[in-house]
């Protein structure tokens, strides 16, 4: 099985403009994604899918692979999508979130570990939730299962209903059997996903399975300047 590791990243952002070349702690912040997400023993190849040249320039400097891709697209599947093209002789693709610069290898791993089963189209990361303030906060998104840690349904709002029951939150970063992957970019836009601002429940809508791999790591995603605090403060004190 040969896995192929896609860093989309874009330099526009309406939050945090430029945020890929952010400086954290003597290090831009995509060179941080670059870096942990190489540390996989699972993966084959990492690359930098964007479409700005001070990003592509960038990551050719510390020797870091990267591909320009297309302007128009309207999220990292698509933009995977262009990348695959290229890379023809892949099995699996995994979707490595650009703003989180404290990645884990071993999240990656356990990720690309699932595809081991035959039956696994595509995989996801998911974390128990247990403070009620998370759970009710429709920025985290929650994910019910079926007996077999497949997907049941994503939501912002509070799902399953109950305070008894095991919440879980979604960590979301994404992986594919490339042959799926394909599939999935010929589907059209679903109301069910519109109103969620979901793109997977296209994928549920759709009849595919996503298989829920449980973690206990969560790493910090950067959308805001006060993010970055949170991160570097991180850095400092735990010298990563």
């Amino acid at each position: 099985m040969k896995v192929l590791g896609i860093i989309p990243s874009r330099y526009a952002s309406s939050r945090f403009p430029g945020k890929p070349l952010i400086d954290i702690n003597g290090k831009s912040m995509i060179q941080r994604v670059y870096e942990g997400s190489i540390k996989s023993k699972l993966i084959d190849q990492v690359i930098v899918a964007t479409d700005d040249h001070r990003i592509f320039n960038h990551v050719q400097s510390f020797k870091g692979k990267v591909m320009m891709t297309s302007e128009n697209h309207q999220n990292g599947t698509e933009r995977c999508g262009e990348v695959i093209e290229e890379f023809s002789d892949y099995d699996v693709i995994i979707n490595i979130q650009g703003d989180e610069p404290l990645i884990k290898a071993e999240q990656l791993d356990a990720l690309i570990d699932s595809f081991n089963n035959p039956e696994v189209q595509i995989a996801t990361l998911i974390k128990k939730l247990n403070d009620q303030k998370e759970i009710q906060n429709p920025n985290r998104i929650k994910v019910a299962l079926d007996k077999k840690h497949n997907a049941l349904y994503f939501s912002r709002s509070v799902i399953p209903y109950g305070v008894s029951i095991q919440h879980y939150k979604h960590i979301g970063i994404y992986a594919w059997r490339k042959s799926i992957l394909k599939e999935l970019l010929k589907l059209e836009t679903t109301e069910i996903e519109k109103s969620e601002s979901l793109e997977q429940l296209r994928w549920l809508f759709n009849g595919y399975q996503i298989k829920c791999i449980e973690t206990t790591i969560e790493t910090p995603n950067v959308d805001t300047p006060k993010d970055l605090e949170k991160v570097i403060h991180l850095i400092e004190t735990q010298n990563l």
